[in-house]
Order: C-alpha cells, then sequence, then structure tokens
C-alpha cells in the first residue's frame, strides 16, 4: 500500500517532522554548496586566471593607446598654437592690408634701386576658410636687371608673407632698363564684426 501524504494531517509542531524539515533544508544547502564547489558561478580558477590575464593584456594595451592619444593631443596642440603664432605673425587684417602691402613693396623697391609706379590690389575670398581672403596686388615697375634680382630677394626675405604669383620684365629702348610687372598675392584676415 501507498502511504497517504496529506499535508493537513501532519503534526507540524512533532520534533520528528520538524526534525526532518531541518535535515531536508541541511540537505538542500549541502547539494546548492556541491553545485557552487562543481561549478562556481565565475567559473573554475583556470578560466578565472585567464580572464584575468586578458583583461591586464588589454589594460596594458588601453594604457599604451591612452598615452599614445596623450602624445597626439600634446602634438595637436603644438602645431595649433605654431598655426595661430604663423596667422598672427604673417596674416594681417584685412582693412589694414593694402595700404600697408603697397608701402612696403614701394619701399623694397626702392631700396633695391628699382622705381614703383602704380599699384592695384583685388581682394577675394579664399573657398573654404571663412576668416581668410586673398589680395592679388599687381605692381609696375622700372629699374635694372640686377635691380629687379635684389628687389625679389628682398620680397623674399620681407616679413609678410608675399607670393610671387607672376613676373615679366620688358626691356625699354633706354639705356638697360625694364619695365617690370608682378602679381603678388598676399592672404588676408577678416575680423568679423568689422
Amino acid at each position: 500500500m501507498r502511504p497517504n501524504l496529506n499535508l493537513r494531517n501532519i503534526d507540524w509542531r512533532s520534533p520528528g517532522v520538524y526534525m526532518r524539515v531541518i535535515l531536508g533544508i541541511l540537505m538542500l544547502g549541502n547539494l546548492i554548496a556541491l553545485w557552487m564547489l562543481l561549478f562556481p558561478p565565475g567559473g573554475s580558477l583556470e578560466e578565472i586566471e585567464e580572464r584575468l590575464i586578458s583583461l591586464r593584456q588589454r589594460n596594458i594595451q588601453q594604457g599604451r593607446s591612452l598615452e599614445q592619444m596623450r602624445t597626439l593631443q600634446a602634438k595637436v596642440q603644438e602645431s595649433r598654437a605654431a598655426g595661430d603664432k604663423f596667422f598672427a605673425s604673417y596674416f594681417m587684417e584685412r582693412r589694414k592690408a593694402a595700404s600697408t602691402i603697397v608701402s612696403e613693396l614701394s619701399a623694397l623697391a626702392k631700396q633695391a634701386g628699382i622705381r614703383p609706379k602704380e599699384h592695384s590690389f583685388v581682394l577675394e575670398p579664399v573657398e573654404g576658410a571663412e576668416d581668410l581672403s586673398m589680395m592679388t596686388v599687381n605692381g609696375s615697375y622700372e629699374g635694372t636687371y640686377a635691380d629687379l634680382i635684389q628687389f625679389v630677394y628682398r620680397v623674399d626675405r620681407s616679413p609678410r608673407f608675399l607670393i610671387i604669383e607672376n613676373l615679366t620684365a620688358a626691356p625699354q629702348q633706354s639705356a638697360g632698363l625694364l619695365n617690370i610687372s608682378i602679381r603678388f598675392h598676399v592672404f588676408v584676415k577678416e575680423i568679423p564684426g568689422t
């Protein structure tokens, strides 16, 4: 005959039932502990050590990558500072550019022994740069070949960023003089609000 298991008929206060419940709970706890011992939730010791080695290697690689990024950031900041210094040194404001460049070219020509005649200029925006314009300066001069060489040398050594775009020299009928026409490019800063 099968025993009839009816939970209502069990006397929960009896010491035998009480002990069986406690033993059942302890056995369940032992089974859970055995399961945790055989199959630990974080993995076996070997798996944990492998993950630790992998994490350390990844940490070293990320440290190197971070150091490279810091070096790159320092170089970018250094380049930006050098670019700003170059920009401030060689590019002048648009409102002062025309008169400054024309007077400087005239002074360089006189120092080289060339006679300046006339200058004209045109401003054009630089594509892709909102704060820059390119000024094209056309200048006419008169002088000898040796004076022209001296003038080009002085323009090259000028503290301004002057680019000689085109130079033509045609001989005059008088003794050894040239009619000289030079096209310069100069970059100027556009100051917002002016």
